[in-house]
C-alpha cells in the first residue's frame, strides 16, 4: 500500500528559477540577497573587480556553496544598473 503525503515543504528557488543565459549570486555584508543576473556581465571588468574581491574574501569552497560577492547591496544593484546600460 502506498500513501502519498502532499510536499508541503517547497525549495523556494531552483534552477527553474534562472533563465538561460544567467546564473545567480548572493550579494551583501550580512544578510545575503540573491540576484539572477546575465552571464554577459562575466566579460566586464567591473564585475570581473567584484569576483577577486569574492574570491579573496571567500575562496571556492565557503558555507553559501554558490557564489557570493561581499559587497552592499546597493552597489551591487548601481553596478550591475551601469552594465546594463
Amino acid at each position: 500500500m502506498v500513501i502519498r503525503v502532499p510536499r508541503m515543504i517547497k525549495k523556494s528557488f531552483t534552477t527553474r528559477d534562472v533563465p538561460k543565459g544567467h546564473f545567480v549570486v548572493y550579494v551583501g555584508e550580512n544578510q545575503k540577497k540573491r540576484f539572477v543576473i546575465p552571464i554577459s556581465f562575466l566579460s566586464q571588468p567591473l564585475f570581473q573587480d567584484l569576483l577577486r574581491q569574492a574570491e579573496e574574501e571567500f575562496g571556492f569552497d565557503h558555507p553559501m556553496s554558490s557564489l557570493t560577492i561581499p559587497c552592499r547591496e546597493d552597489a551591487f544593484i548601481d553596478l550591475t544598473s551601469q552594465l546594463r546600460n
